[in-house]
């Protein structure tokens, strides 16, 4: 099996900055594309950022400039820096994860458990 585990979310200042984490463990031979989503409260899931395992990234317009998605191939683990926080960043981070898994190594899709991000004015 795999599990993946945010962790970094918390309370910030708007301005301020946050870092948050996704680590993938379990029975797994690569990961491809990984992905940090987020929950807002009677708001549309919402594609955050993306990152290729060659490292190619991709940005939702509303965080371009002040947010980073990186990764560590080698920990099986991805960072999401967040600069310049505002209050409607707040909502739970998630990320996801295409895993090829190594048993039958076909791609899954895997999904953590959330980390709450909230920003006060």
């Amino acid at each position: 099996q795999v599990q993946l585990v945010e962790s970094g979310g918390g309370l910030a200042q708007a301005g301020g900055s946050l870092r948050l984490s996704c680590s993938a463990s379990g029975t797994i031979l690569s990961i491809n594309e990984m992905r940090w989503y987020r929950q807002a409260p009677v708001k549309q899931r919402e594609l955050v950022a993306l990152i290729e395992n060659d490292g190619t990234t991709d940005y939702a317009d509303s965080v371009k400039g002040r947010f980073t998605i990186s990764r560590d191939n080698a920990k099986n683990t991805m960072y999401l820096q967040m600069n310049s926080l505002k209050p409607e960043d707040t909502a739970v981070y998630l990320c996801a994860a295409d895993v090829i898994w190594s048993f039958d190594r076909r791609e899954y899709d895997y999904w953590g458990q959330g980390t709450q991000v909230t920003v006060s004015s």
